[in-house]
């Protein structure tokens, strides 16, 4: 998958499409019905989906005036907001959606080519510009499957799904208590390891079912783990 912020933005507006369709595909009580996420109904989920579109524009913003705007005013905000729009029916969720992610896009399209090198401030520490299309590609991808409505990880596109299991991999290697683990993605072949590697077992199957196991959405029925036995419990993860 392309790192070229303007080239994946193409896989956002795909990614965005089928979130669509399956949003559209519900009535206003399956949108008030629980999501897959604990607590949250479909509507939160799909609040949630829209306001992190705003919040990007916040953050795309930022690197392209060099004004310090972050994505939400602090966590409180991000919350009330969510809880807010949460309760409303499926037309309106759409309508939403659909604005939020035009108005991402847009500010995308602003964005002269020096400013995706501009430094931004993030949860995670500071990174460039250039990283908040692929995270916004993976809020969507993987706020499609919480939603419950058909959408699984073995239907995200290959080669998000092999973005977002190094991903998970990087993250998981600075948990010391995770124990070690040796992944080999069916696909590709490309071993891939947390912690010390000797004698440590291996979980096999496709990348969407690895990354969507580290990601907490799946319970890793695909993946074969040998010497047979459980699955550690990844940390949790949005």
């Amino acid at each position: 998958m392309t790192a070229d912020p303007l080239r994946l933005m193409a896989e956002v507006d795909r990614a965005t499409d089928r979130l669509m369709r399956t949003a559209a595909a519900l009535d206003d009580a399956a949108v008030a019905a629980p999501s897959a996420l604990p607590g949250w109904s479909r509507g939160h989920v799909l609040t949630h989906v829209a306001r992190n579109a705003d919040a990007y524009v916040n953050l795309l913003t930022w690197a392209r005036t060099g004004e310090v705007t972050p994505a939400y005013r602090d966590a409180a905000q991000r919350e009330a907001d969510i809880a807010a729009g949460a309760s409303r029916a499926r037309a309106e969720q759409l309508a939403d959606l659909r604005a939020a992610a035009a108005r991402f896009a847009a500010a995308a399209d602003e964005m002269p080519p020096e400013a995706w090198t501009a430094e931004l401030t993030l949860r995670n520490g500071p990174k460039p510009a250039a990283v908040v299309v692929w995270h916004r590609l993976r809020e969507v991808e993987v706020h499609h499957v919480d939603l419950a409505a058909g959408y699984a990880p073995a239907d995200w596109p290959e080669a998000f799904s092999h973005r977002l299991l190094h991903e998970l991999v990087a993250d998981l290697g600075g948990w010391d208590s995770f124990p070690p683990l040796v992944l080999d993605p069916a696909e590709t072949g490309h071993i891939l390891t947390l912690g010390e590697p000797d004698g440590a077992p291996t979980a096999s199957g496709p990348a969407w079912a690895l990354a969507g196991w580290l990601a907490g959405r799946t319970k890793g029925e695909e993946i074969i783990l040998d010497p047979v036995g459980l699955l550690p419990a990844p940390p949790p993860w949005k």
